[in-house]
């Protein structure tokens, strides 16, 4: 019974690991271009249309979290093609609002790099809680 609880609890902390990669995305995102001056940050940051992006595509937390959720799920059910699911309702949501006809703005960009760094945070957590279930 100890066991069970204790790979249960392997499995939820590695879930919340896996739920909070907010701050460690965006802080990816903000160095993109190089790591700015102090006094350099907010111009930059308009620079890379982050602040623009940001305004463009409201709820993106949300939709990173839920994100990580569903694949750390997909990957620790052993449900692999899910992952192909969740990318698709996440692309087909964002569609009408990536189209652009500016021909600088990098919100499809941003996107994409911030959809690969949420998925291999997720993919990371979903490892190392496999592992520490199957070497309990």
């Amino acid at each position: 019974m100890l066991d069970l609880i204790l790979k249960g609890l392997i499995v939820v902390v590695c879930g919340v690991f896996a739920v909070l990669g907010n701050g460690l995305i965006r802080w990816a995102l903000r160095r993109i271009g190089g790591a700015p001056a102090q006094d350099e940050v907010r111009e930059t940051r308009a620079n890379l249309g982050l602040i623009e992006a940001e305004k463009e595509l409201p709820g993106g937390r949300w939709v990173g979290v839920l994100e990580r959720a569903s694949i750390y799920a997909c990957i620790l059910s052993g449900f692999p093609a899910g992952i192909a699911v969740v990318l698709g309702v996440k692309g087909l949501g964002r569609y009408a609002e990536l189209v652009t006809d500016e021909p600088r703005s990098r919100k499809g960009e941003l996107f994409i790099i911030g959809t690969f760094l949420s998925l291999l945070w997720a993919g990371l957590w979903a490892g190392v809680g496999y592992w520490g279930v199957r070497a309990w």
